[in-house]
């Protein structure tokens, strides 16, 4: 069985926020997973024991926090983040793979940690980042959604108002303020189906309040 959402998770507050966005974004029927990426195995099977448990304990209070204990886990192991959440994106068939911000971000803001800007340097799948802070509204519905396209292609304005459909959501100006999820596209030079982002854009990210969601160039989002 696919899974639209993967929620990159390991336990800490800004992760927390992730469950939090991906909790609202399955609100359009989405179905949501969870991931804890190991960078080895132990080779003492004692110490693999205790690893294994600590990452499924980890997981676990994910779900907890999202008060659902039917929702699927995966634990992979990879010696790079990015690369494992790309690997289990591409075998679940994944929509999105959601990431908290930086654990330095401004409440309100959000600003992709490393491995989502792993993710977002030619990455396939489209990539989603929580506002810090988004945690302690777990009730918080999308109601605004704004879009900045770098490139020419419409591809964040698909996205968006495709979202706007899924969530019951308006599409505004991204001039009017701040809006609750701002979806990004990514260089027109980037290669087909690839996230690329350029000066410009990263401004954007820098600036933008709410959580916002970077589709790759020429691709759709399939939630």
């Amino acid at each position: 069985m696919s899974t639209d959402l993967i929620v990159s998770y390991d336990g800490t507050p800004n992760d927390d926020d992730a469950l939090a966005l991906g909790q609202i974004l399955a609100r359009s029927g989405a179905s949501l997973a969870l991931a804890y990426v190991r960078h080895s195995r132990e080779f003492d099977p004692r110490r693999e024991e205790i690893a294994e448990h600590d990452a499924e304990r980890r997981l676990e209070h994910g779900r907890t926090w999202l008060g659902d204990p039917t929702i699927p886990c995966h634990v992979v192991v990879s010696g790079s983040t990015g690369e494992g959440l790309l690997a289990l994106a591409d075998a679940e068939g994944a929509a999105v793979v959601v990431f908290g911000s930086d654990y330095r971000t401004t409440p309100g803001h959000a600003d992709p940690g490393a491995t989502a800007w792993r993710l977002l340097e030619g990455g396939p799948v489209p990539v989603a980042v929580a506002a810090a802070g988004l945690r302690t509204r777990p009730d918080t519905r999308i109601e605004t959604i704004a879009v900045f396209d770098a490139g020419t292609a419409g591809d964040a304005e698909r996205a968006a108002h495709l979202l706007a459909d899924r969530l019951g959501a308006a599409v505004v100006d991204s001039a009017a303020g701040p809006a609750d999820l701002t979806v990004v596209g990514s260089q027109p030079n980037a290669p087909a189906g690839r996230i690329a982002v350029g000066g410009l854009t990263r401004s954007r990210l820098n600036s933008v309040q709410g959580s916002v969601v970077v589709v790759p160039n020429g691709g759709e989002l399939r939630l």
